[in-house]
């Protein structure tokens, strides 16, 4: 219990309280004479819009990610595992990095329209269109296609397939009546979470799509943000918390009991055999390389291109490359003195994920330990302590600005407001300090890192820790001698994983961060927004520097996951 209590006060303080007061505002009857017919008809029809795109986006994916899955459980090929890395990537980009990523490949200074333009062809219009929309969160979410269904479908028993063929039964049919029943609880599953996925979307919304294509998230940003309207945006987030809900419960309660028993085996692969095989591999892996990597590797070079002038530059301007834009992230070239330098966004969240760090292994270390040991409390805690992985981060934010606008020792016993350096903290509005968005981050990246040290702690048997004591070893010396080795690469994994999240979180970040603190996805978007080649070229250096942090995260992650396995 008392290993839990630091978890759970802050949760209590920093996600439980936050999402009450969205729920009192939502829920005020006060309130809803205040919204006239045109907010309802708003509401519903951002309503409509986030679920049509939530399910145009899923079809799409389950269109493009089931031959994929396919192709990676039925063949072997050369650089198939490079293959799926490739497709498991976009997953844990930031937002902000994909949507830049997209931008300098179909942007209107992208690589293609400068190509068109320089042939004399008309530029296609991609940013700001349904079509970006779909392409992104098909881009983000076909990995999720390629592991849960490939692995329900490389687990399958051939010999099911071989017996209807042998009965006569053709290659559709064999496809309809066996392997598509066994396969459908996987594909239900990875069309639930992604759907999910893109019912909560913001990012890609706002950055590819526009105000125009407005989510309940989206249109939750534009009314606390731009419009300062509250009690709408409290309205906005309730229904998306009451819709997610319902698809979390109808998830759990019902997709789980389709599975088919059916005892897995190892699928045994083969290389592609006939022509048509030989084709269907090549189409698939050149469409993995362009689809999942030209975006990845546009942004990088671009950033190092210069292939138009500056804002107010009238000169014609030769294409070359440069590292002009990695420069101007040092200069504050009009000498303004609310001037931020951009490299300062990248100092802001570099200390905001090292603090996120900080503050989730420090929580998330006991509440682990706890968890780790079976009882009664210890399994209803759990699904208190993961209830924050169902909550978006842009209801979080708004949650913050509508609780910590207040002076923090409102809600605190008063003894705690006389702590001495504390309470400078607790006698001031939250809102006005920086720690406020690595609080936002901990309360997104705390589950993680506690589900990753629990099933690292089960991992150590007990004899280990009795033997050490049995043989004179201190309870300190167990910790160090048994307990630290088996645990360090988890807390390296959960390090890098809440590193990660915090270095890309953008929804929580785009509300709560201050003008004079801007996060790396904030100043991306920032300098996205405005017009002139320089600003454009500091936008792709940023969001490069982005992905390589992200990538070296990724890397330890995985370097983790194998290490493990073995």
């Amino acid at each position: 219990m008392k290993r839990l209590l630091p978890a759970f006060l802050f949760l209590g303080l920093f996600f439980f309280l936050p999402l009450a007061r969205i729920l009192a505002l939502g829920l005020n009857p006060g309130q809803f004479g205040l919204l006239g017919g045109a907010v309802w008809l708003r509401l519903l029809e951002v309503l409509r819009f986030t679920v049509f795109q939530a399910l145009a986006s899923t079809f799409l994916t389950l269109l493009l990610g089931l031959p994929l899955a396919f192709l990676f459980a039925h063949y072997t090929f050369p650089l198939k595992p490079l293959l799926r890395t490739i497709t498991a990537i976009p997953f844990m980009l930031p937002t902000i990095v994909v949507a830049a990523g997209f931008n300098a490949l179909l942007g209107p200074r992208g690589w293609l329209n400068l190509g068109l333009t320089a042939l004399d062809l008309p530029p296609i219009e991609f940013i700001g269109t349904l079509t970006a929309i779909l392409t992104a969160h098909v881009f983000y979410n076909t990995g999720i296609v390629i592991r849960m269904v490939g692995a329900a479908w490389a687990a399958l028993d051939p010999r099911l397939e071989q017996a209807a063929r042998s009965l006569g039964a053709h290659p559709v049919q064999v496809f309809l009546r066996i392997t598509l029943p066994l396969l459908r609880p996987s594909i239900l599953a990875a069309a639930a979470l992604i759907f999910l996925f893109d019912f909560t979307s913001y990012g890609v919304i706002l950055l590819l799509g526009g105000p125009r294509f407005a989510t309940l998230e989206v249109e939750i940003y534009l009314q606390a943000m731009h419009f300062l309207n509250l009690p709408t945006a409290a309205m906005l987030a309730l229904t998306q918390l009451v819709c997610t809900l319902g698809l979390s419960v109808l998830y759990s309660r019902y997709i789980t009991r389709l599975a088919v028993p059916v005892k897995p085996v190892e699928r045994i692969l083969q290389a592609p055999q006939t022509a048509l095989q030989r084709t269907f591999v090549f189409l698939a892996f050149s469409f993995i390389l362009l689809f999942f990597l030209l975006p990845m590797l546009a942004l990088p070079l671009r950033s190092v291109s210069r292939l138009e002038p500056a804002r107010g530059q009238r000169t014609t301007i030769a294409p070359a490359l440069t590292l002009e834009y990695y420069q101007e992230l040092f200069i504050n070239r009009r000498g303004s003195v609310f001037y931020i330098p951009p490299i300062n966004a990248a100092r802001n969240s570099l200390t905001y994920a090292s603090l996120t760090v900080l503050i989730s292994l420090t929580l998330g270390f006991p509440a682990a330990m706890a968890l780790s040991r079976p009882g009664k409390f210890a399994r209803l805690s759990d699904p208190l302590l993961m209830l924050p992985l169902g909550a978006s981060a842009v209801t979080l934010g708004l949650g913050y600005i509508v609780t910590f606008n207040h002076p923090l020792a409102s809600f605190l016993p008063s003894a705690l407001t006389k702590l001495g350096a504390f309470s400078s903290l607790v006698t001031d509005s939250l809102l006005k300090s920086p720690l406020l968005i690595p609080l936002a981050h901990t309360t997104i990246a705390l589950p993680f890192v506690i589900r990753n040290l629990q099933a690292a702690l089960a991992t150590i048997p007990n004899r280990y820790r009795e033997a050490a004591a049995v043989l004179g070893a201190s309870p300190a010396q167990v910790w160090w001698y048994i307990d630290r080795p088996i645990l360090s690469r988890a807390v390296i994994s959960s390090s890098a994983f809440a590193f990660t999240v915090s270095l890309g979180e953008f929804g929580a970040a785009s509300l709560l961060a201050r003008p004079e603190y801007p996060t790396l996805p904030t100043a991306i978007f920032r300098f996205l927004s405005q017009p002139g080649g320089m600003n454009y070229g500091q936008a792709m250096a940023m969001a490069t520097l982005l992905m390589l942090l992200t990538g070296l995260s990724i890397w330890l992650i995985e370097r983790e996951r194998v290490t493990r396995e073995l």
